[in-house]
């Protein structure tokens, strides 16, 4: 098995591995990989000039696609310069396909004095406190939300409708030989809430989401990163996922993900 999320065969060229996959079709990534390889692309872009450095506040990703187990290849470009506010646009292509589309709004850092804010919920339990948790409703091969992340939950269950609390790790780095940043361990939990907080049967229904929105407070201290996830799902076939991402000290930022429902074919 792999021993790491990807593998880069050139400075823009990247191999999913196994690890990778997703729940709905064998051939196919969950979304927190490719947000992860994008939150790195995005990372390495230069400043511009800006003189203290950028901060990405808000990483958007539109899953046009199925994304492939097959070759990746990344672009990036700054759409919108700027010293104090900067908009970067990211792309994965699978050969000719364009399959995800990004973007990430990134501000000047600087010492601001700010009231103190709010004490935030604390979560209910700490990964430490909390224990894993993973119902196999899937294939046995390798998965990324089972081989590539470590999953422990601190409220409720997977396959059981309703809000639920699960720290998440990654199992692996992100490329072989690269410790994973903060962001890029924030892009890939933050991804999960929609199968980490259920409003309908794994067995009966789909519950896809076609687009993910990370809101970045600041950026999560540790290994683990923890959502309170809550789904909601309309009448007309249309849901949304809300998630707040923490780590072990509190809050960091908050996780939005539209949804496709449908029923199973029977």
């Amino acid at each position: 098995m792999s021993d790491a999320l990807f593998t880069q065969e050139a400075e823009d060229r990247f191999q999913p591995s196994e690890l990778t996959r997703g729940p709905w079709d064998k051939g196919a990534q969950h979304g927190g990989a490719p947000a992860a390889l994008l939150a790195r692309a995005f990372e390495r872009i230069a400043d511009d000039g800006a003189p203290d450095g950028m901060a990405v506040v808000r990483l958007s990703y539109e899953f046009l696609r199925p994304v492939p187990l097959t070759p990746l290849t990344v672009t990036t470009r700054v759409a919108r310069p700027g010293r104090r506010v900067q908009l970067l646009h990211g792309s994965l292509h699978a050969g000719d396909v364009e399959v995800v589309r990004a973007s990430a709004l990134r501000i000047r850092r600087a010492d601001v004095p700010v009231p103190a804010p709010a004490p935030a919920a604390a979560p209910p339990y700490g990964p430490e406190e909390s224990e894993g948790a993973w119902r196999d409703v899937f294939d046995p091969a390798p998965m990324f939300a089972r081989e590539g992340m470590e999953i422990r939950l601190a409220r409720g269950d997977f396959a059981a409708i309703g809000p639920a609390f699960g720290w998440f790790r990654m199992r692996v780095p992100l490329l072989a030989g690269e410790a994973p940043s903060p962001l890029q361990r924030l892009a890939a939990a933050g991804d999960f809430g929609n199968g980490l907080s259920i409003a309908v049967d794994w067995a009966t229904h789909l519950f896809i989401n076609p687009d993910l929105t990370i809101y970045v407070e600041r950026l999560p201290e540790g290994e683990w990163v923890g959502l309170d996830a809550e789904t909601r799902l309309g009448p007309d076939g249309a849901g949304l996922s809300d998630s707040v991402l923490h780590d072990a000290r509190g809050r960091v930022g908050r996780a939005l993900q539209g949804l496709y429902v449908a029923k199973r074919d029977a």
